[in-house]
């Protein structure tokens, strides 16, 4: 059994009725838990409308909340560093991610990989296509 954490680009795809990502989430909620990193919530809440607020906080309170303690931004803060040095710029909430993912060894569901370089991340690499 496998723990997933969504991307903020995953997460807007099914609030955005994707079918085909609804789909996968269905099939991978049956064989592991679905969360999300908080910096996640924050953006997916900052980019919202009004009117959908009501689906949107059901949506996200059924996932497991990982937050941004001590040890993972430790981990954020050296992938960040780490890249940096190798001439890649990591945006801090994609640092966050990975580092959340890295920390409770779960897979990462993203349609943006080529934001998450990290070798030791875990990505789910059967992502549908979008539209």
């Amino acid at each position: 059994m496998r723990d997933y954490l969504l991307d903020s680009n995953v997460l807007i795809q099914h609030l955005r009725g994707h079918e085909p990502t609804t789909s996968l989430l269905t099939r991978l909620a049956l064989n592991g838990q679905l969360g999300l990193a908080a910096i996640s919530r924050t953006e997916v809440l900052a980019g919202m409308r009004q009117h959908e607020r009501d689906v949107t906080l059901r949506f996200l309170d059924a996932l497991a909340c990982y937050p941004l303690d001590a040890a993972v931004a430790d981990l954020a803060g050296e992938l960040v560093r780490r890249h940096r040095r190798q001439g890649v710029t990591l945006d801090i909430p994609d640092a966050i991610i990975a580092a959340t993912a890295l920390h409770h060894e779960l897979v990462l569901l993203t349609y943006n990989s080529r934001h998450f370089p990290m070798p030791e991340l875990q990505r789910y690499a059967q992502m549908p296509a979008l539209p």
